[in-house]
């Protein structure tokens, strides 16, 4: 009989090794003309085979009361975008960096509204750490069940001011609703996590 331990183990490193190998281990994005860079952290807990998302202040200039994965802007002082992922995550939930295991990127999406180029990591950890909203940003932080997500998981159309239409992905989760750039690189996530065997 194997032991629980050695069957977390393997596992784990199936569902590390699924998503290296379906991941972009190396991304280059490539922003338009007045565009700027931004990487966020996809957190996926094995223990509890869920995913780490935030609650926006509702008093920031954007995507305010938003839905999001912790994340922001590229600084001059980052090494990599993957490690802007990483100090974000860090500023805003208090998650130590050297905790996750980066396995890739899901493909960069834009945001229109903002103008920015977003990369999305996916880290990887055993156990949930300790986390808290830090920096005033973050109002709240949400562990919530893939299958959940799985589960809830919707397209809508919805009308936008100026006779713009969005369409995409959309969740309800904890009386907030998951939408946007957030909704997109969510649902790539989850159909990466809807194949694993």
């Amino acid at each position: 009989m194997v032991p629980a331990a050695a069957t977390m183990a393997v596992v784990s490193l199936d569902i590390r090794s699924h998503l290296r190998a379906a991941l972009d281990a190396d991304p280059v994005p490539e922003p338009a003309p007045g565009d700027r860079l931004a990487a966020v952290l996809a957190l996926l807990i094995e223990e509890e085979d869920a995913v780490v998302l935030t609650e926006r202040s509702a008093e920031l200039r954007r995507h305010a009361g938003e839905i999001s994965f912790p994340g922001g802007l590229a600084e001059p002082g980052d090494a990599s975008l993957a490690a802007t992922a990483l100090r974000e995550a860090q500023e805003e939930i208090g998650l130590d960096p050297a905790l996750p295991e980066i396995v890739g990127a899901l493909p960069s999406v834009h945001t229109f509204v903002s103008g920015i180029l977003v990369t999305p990591f996916v880290g990887v950890v055993q156990r949930s750490p300790e986390l808290a909203p830090r920096d005033g940003e973050v109002v709240r932080v949400l562990t919530t069940p893939i299958a959940r997500l799985l589960e809830i998981e919707r397209t809508v159309t919805w009308e936008r001011p100026g006779g713009r239409r969005w369409t995409g992905w959309v969740y309800d989760v904890d009386g907030s609703t998951i939408w946007g750039a957030t909704g997109w690189m969510l649902h790539d996530l989850l159909e990466l996590l809807r194949v694993r065997v």
